[in-house]
């Protein structure tokens, strides 16, 4: 691997990783704290979905992005060539 696809393979892991954790932070924050008293009009189970998101959707969507990640890498790494 040549100097330039390691920076190359480093600077679209870290897009990656920003990319993740904004989506994530907007759901859990956003989601569980911002927009609470909007998502409260619509109900879920029984339950106002500010409060799901605060208390389990978060996690979930974490779950959710930790596979999506694994995803990406994997791809990544067979388009740089650390698949082996």
């Amino acid at each position: 691997m040549t100097k330039q696809n390691a920076k190359a393979y480093w600077k679209e892991n870290i897009r990656y990783v920003i990319i993740l954790l904004l989506i994530w932070f907007l759901v859990s924050y956003g989601a569980g704290i911002l927009f609470k008293d909007v998502l409260n009009n619509i109900k879920i189970g029984g339950f106002k979905l500010g409060f799901w998101f605060a208390q389990q959707g978060s996690i979930y969507v974490f779950v959710i992005l930790i596979f999506v990640y694994v995803r990406l890498m994997n791809k990544l790494d067979k388009k740089y060539g650390y698949d082996e």
